[in-house]
């Protein structure tokens, strides 16, 4: 058997790397002052995946992506980051000054980017053409694009977006899950989204982690959708609505989420 080890001394180390998880939570614990906010949660995000945090408002969800980011302390219980991970962040609210002139491009570059850095992921997030717009003067769906075109500079191995579709419209929320689906595929990053738009989130996603401050059930959007503890969060007839949206994305949306036709050369 050929050694390529032998051969090429770092690409075990490469290996090694590209089979490590993201990151692993194990048994985490978080509570706020009396309050039980996270118990015994266990959870791993893996490359190249999206994990979906869904649950009922003051389950724990933004919490624990606070976590994740290492901007939370815990209680009990480890959690572990590949070395040097990248992580990209789209929060889920972003006040602006409205009387701040700043354009987008100057926006996106606040963190130190180059201008280069900032108009490629302006370009991967289908906004080049807001480039030098006034932040205080874009819509509630291009804000969104333009936060998670920031959360894109760098090339993150971890995607991290808490309510990324916000505040847009139905259509536009199709656009944006496409997106994030295309930047997954494009960085071979692993994605971890929260979000309540449960019909459009069960279908762009690989796992969905169904949390009330503990993981009630998790796995595939198929498999979660008839457990127990998901039904009796969400009940019977949400759940049955559910089948009308599992179906394959095979077109593309523009920016204001409307299906852009294929031409048939």
């Amino acid at each position: 058997m050929f050694e390529y080890s032998r051969f090429y001394p770092g690409l075990e180390w490469y290996h090694s790397r590209m089979n490590e998880p993201l990151v692993t939570l194990a048994n985490i614990a978080v509570r706020l002052g009396q309050r039980s906010v996270l118990q015994d949660v266990s959870l791993t995000i893996n490359e190249d995946e999206i994990v979906t945090l869904i649950g009922p408002n003051g389950a724990g969800k933004t919490t624990l992506v606070r976590v994740v980011l290492g901007l939370q302390n815990i209680h009990k219980g480890q959690i572990k980051r590949r070395a040097k991970l990248r992580i990209g962040y789209m929060p889920q609210r972003f006040q602006i000054n409205e009387h701040m002139p700043m354009r987008v491009v100057d926006f996106l570059r606040l963190d130190g980017s180059s201008r280069d850095e900032a108009t490629n992921a302006l370009e991967e997030s289908g906004i080049r053409t807001l480039e030098n717009a006034q932040v205080s003067r874009v819509s509630g769906g291009e804000l969104q694009r333009v936060l998670f075109a920031r959360a894109l500079l760098r090339d993150p191995e971890l995607l991290v977006l808490d309510e990324p579709v916000q505040g847009v419209d139905l259509a536009g929320q199709a656009g944006l899950y496409q997106l994030i689906d295309q930047a997954r595929k494009r960085h071979q990053c692993g994605v971890l989204m929260v979000s309540h738009d449960l019909n459009i989130v069960m279908a762009n996603t690989d796992n969905v982690v169904c949390l009330n401050h503990h993981i009630c059930c998790h796995g595939h959007p198929d498999h979660v959708s008839t457990d127990p503890a998901f039904l009796e969060l969400f009940g019977h007839r949400f759940a049955d609505t559910l089948a009308v949206y599992h179906h394959q994305h095979d077109h593309e949306h523009d920016l204001h989420g409307d299906i852009i036709e294929k031409s048939h050369e």
